[in-house]
């Protein structure tokens, strides 16, 4: 599977997950709040990430993550979609969608015993 629509799929798996566009691509948002979306260059995903976390992975893999000037600032790590793991990915959309998601939806993917397949 190519790895932009597993990505696509790891996102809307997610309970209140929606795809929308940013920047003129696609984009996964919850509640306004956008998650990822994939860069201008279409070889990377712009992912929300804590800046502790951030810092971490930039170090522990800058083959995959890096950022720019332009996300120093921000919440945001670039990561290059040629050299992503998609378990590891699943694992930070899972972190963000659980950080960002209001009390109801956390409470139906409980429930559901994380069944979506995120």
């Amino acid at each position: 599977m190519e790895t932009k629509e597993a990505i696509r799929q790891i996102a809307l798996s997610l309970p209140g997950v929606a795809e929308s566009v940013s920047y003129g691509t696609p984009s996964f948002k919850l509640k306004d709040k956008m998650l990822a979306r994939l860069h201008e260059d279409g070889q990377c995903l712009v992912l929300k990430m804590d800046v502790e976390t951030r810092d971490f992975f930039l170090q522990a893999n800058p083959e995959t993550y890096y950022i720019t000037d332009h996300y120093r600032g921000y919440p945001y790590v670039l990561v290059r979609l040629a050299g992503v793991d998609l378990d590891e990915l699943r694992s930070h959309f899972r972190k963000l969608w659980t950080e960002h998601a209001p009390k109801k939806l956390l409470r139906q993917f409980s429930s559901d015993g994380e069944s979506n397949g995120a």
